[in-house]
């Protein structure tokens, strides 16, 4: 069995896929830095030399490379699941899979107050990462993230402490 984190980029799929992985005694992988690693470059990088189509190729691979894993926490990339096969690839009765779910409006102050979002990430939209292209681009994902859940957590107001904690106990 392995735990996948979804949800969108502020949710704290890293740093509660961090935590999680050290309480199990798992090792942690990210899907973006598996893709940063093997292209050589930042994902705004590769959105801009080939678009969001050549990142979404690498995605798909690294999402093919890890959905077989076994004893893993593995947090992937916000828009990993809007591809069906990369869906298929996951849809194992092995695998569990957590949906962090945040507000907008926390979700925009994370993204932030985090230096490195600016420099790695790109916008979604035209919307330039406001609060606005949070709502929209989670209007298009959340049914999706909701559909593919065996566990959502609203992490809102949680640290990644108490969110390992949940997750954790629904494991048992």
């Amino acid at each position: 069995m392995s735990v996948f984190l979804i949800g969108y980029r502020g949710s704290g799929k890293s740093s509660v896929g961090q935590k999680l992985a050290a309480r199990l005694g798992w090792p942690f992988l990210d899907t973006d830095e598996l893709i940063v690693q093997v292209a050589g470059q930042s994902i705004r990088e590769i959105f801009e030399e080939g678009g969001e189509e050549s990142f979404r190729q690498l995605e798909t691979m690294a999402v093919r490379q890890v959905a077989t894993q076994a004893n893993y926490v593995i947090a992937l990339g916000g828009g990993a699941v809007l591809r069906g096969e990369n869906r298929a690839a996951l849809d194992t009765p092995n695998n569990r899979i957590v949906y962090l779910r945040a507000e907008p409006d926390e979700l925009h102050r994370r993204i932030h107050a985090d230096p490195q979002t600016a420099a790695n990430r790109p916008a979604l939209t035209s919307l330039g990462g406001s609060v606005e292209e949070i709502r929209k681009v989670l209007a298009e994902r959340e049914p999706i993230y909701q559909n593919m859940a065996h566990m959502e957590i609203d992490v809102t107001n949680l640290s990644p402490d108490e969110a390992v904690d949940k997750i954790a106990e629904w494991l048992k």
